[in-house]
């Protein structure tokens, strides 16, 4: 028993300093080490923004306690985030399952057989049959003397955090499309109210012109004209009526309800999302740290890496400990002594030759490895470039809908004007007509641009890459220390 012990102990020492394949490093040479890709957005010199760190719940910011709730009740119960949830309650069984093939197994067999002479009972002898009985219990530790066992647990730990950071990306996904349903119904009735106005005034000077025409200064054609406009801005609000009705269908869809059950209190949002500082926006290593897409690329990395060890490992022979205990004899004679047998020993398994197709299948996870750092860089290369790109467009959207604002302010005194000239004779209709179209186009398009720029900034924190809780990522054996969730783990510098 001693001899055993050592033996195992010995195996045990092997093990720890012979590991078949690449410890697991973050890439040095990745585009997220570069000063460039840590560096300040380009685009965020504009007074929209802060250089701040974006919170968990940037919804918040919008100090909206209806859409608060929505959002949380959508993270509660979304389907795809559901979908997402199992995926990681599965891959966390996996992880499990590889932990297994680590630990002692055992086997347990019985059986009894009769045998009978079929010869004598042809010659006319009736002879009973002997009746054996067997039991063992067996039982097998794997020594994993190269590794290959501790290298399976790590790929599968990488694939577990992978799968979490994909979880987090729906997380933010159905925060923003949330936000954004919301949004979209508080804007389709914020412009059905904005040309509501228009159609008032129009119909106001509809009647002013019927009045005149009845007290001989105006002419049919006139009134026509101002009917005509009327009837056009009308035109424009069963548009926004279906943009509304089609924002709370799909935001009882992200809540997990069906459409007609979108709640109701929602259907009357009149006033616009706001918000009352600057966008926190960070810098590009704070988003490289967050956006959990960005993390499950260098997971992906990490769990690869590991299968190249796995692989590795089929290069030597599979080593365990075994040993058992055998009952066998005939069912009357179980109780001797001899009926007992007991057996322990190393068992050695090896596929040999095989170092052609082991090196290609080598060769394969290194391929993959190599495919995988790629990916990651243009992981963080998109994030970058569509940040940048949403933070350039809400800027100069912002820009837009502030000149819109203007032309409207403008318009409306032009309006006025021409409407107090024709009252007193000293303009013409086809004036004052064509300074009401140029106001009602004017309020139309900031009313849109205003929304738009709401639409704009849940683009920019949906490229930020917040809205999910942060957890610690387990670390995987062979790799180090375990980075925070939502801390892709690049390589430091130096």
């Amino acid at each position: 028993m001693r001899s055993f012990v050592a033996l195992g102990a010995l195996s045990l020492a092997l093990a720890a300093c012979a590991t078949a394949g690449p410890d697991y490093h973050p890439p040095e040479n990745a585009v997220a080490n570069s000063p460039s890709a840590e560096a300040p957005f380009a685009s965020g010199n504009d007074p929209a923004f802060a250089q701040a760190p974006l919170p968990d719940r940037w919804w918040h910011l919008y100090e909206d306690p209806r859409l608060d709730s929505l959002v949380e009740e959508a993270l509660g119960a979304n389907a795809d985030l559901r979908v997402a949830e199992a995926n990681v309650l599965r891959a966390e069984a996996v992880v499990r399952e590889a932990g297994g093939a680590t630990t002692i197994g055992t086997e347990v067999s019985s059986g009894v057989t009769q045998e009978r002479n079929h010869s004598l009972r042809s010659a006319g002898t009736n002879m009973p049959g002997i009746l054996t009985g067997n039991l063992g219990l067996s039982l097998s530790y794997p020594l994993d003397l190269r590794g290959k066992l501790r290298r399976a647990i790590e790929a599968a730990q990488g694939d577990r955090e992978a799968v979490e950071a994909a979880r987090d990306t729906v997380r933010i996904t159905v925060a923003a499309a949330t936000t954004r349903a919301y949004a979209q119904v508080c804007a389709a009735n914020y412009q059905i109210a904005t040309v509501r106005k228009v159609i008032e005034l129009q119909e106001q000077t509809l009647s002013a012109t019927q009045r005149l025409q009845k007290g001989g200064r105006g002419t049919s054609f006139d009134v026509s004209r101002a009917r005509t406009a009327v009837d056009t801005s009308a035109a424009s609000l069963p548009a926004y009526f279906a943009q509304r009705k089609s924002a709370l269908y799909l935001l009882a869809t992200l809540l997990g309800r069906a459409p007609a059950d979108y709640p109701k209190d929602v259907e009357s949002c009149a006033e616009l999302p706001r918000l009352s500082q600057p966008l926190p926006i960070g810098d590009g290593a704070a988003l490289i740290r967050r956006r959990p897409d960005i993390r499950q690329a260098e997971r992906t990395i990490a769990a690869d890496t590991a299968r190249i060890g796995v692989a590795t490992a089929d290069l030597y022979p599979s080593i365990s400990l075994a040993g058992g205990v055998a009952i066998s004899n005939q069912v009357s004679e179980l109780p001797r002594q001899e009926s007992f047998g007991f057996g322990i020993g190393p068992l050695l398994s090896w596929s040999w030759p095989n170092r052609k197709p082991v090196r290609a299948r080598i060769d394969q996870a290194d391929a993959r490895v190599q495919a995988d750092i790629a990916q990651f860089d243009s992981t963080v290369l998109t994030a970058l470039r569509t940040t940048e790109t949403a933070l350039d467009g809400y800027a100069r959207n912002r820009e837009r809908a502030a000149a819109l604002g203007k032309a409207a302010q403008s318009a409306g005194v032009s309006a006025a004007q021409a409407n107090k000239l024709f009252r007193f004779g000293r303009g013409d209709f086809l004036s004052l007509l064509s300074a009401q179209s140029a106001l009602a186009s004017a309020q139309v398009s900031h009313a849109a641009a205003q929304a738009a720029l709401v639409d704009n900034q849940i683009t920019v924190f949906l490229s930020l890459g917040g809205g999910w809780e942060k957890a610690p990522v387990p670390a995987a054996g062979g790799q180090g220390t375990a980075t925070p969730a939502g801390e892709a783990a690049v390589a430091p510098k130096g």
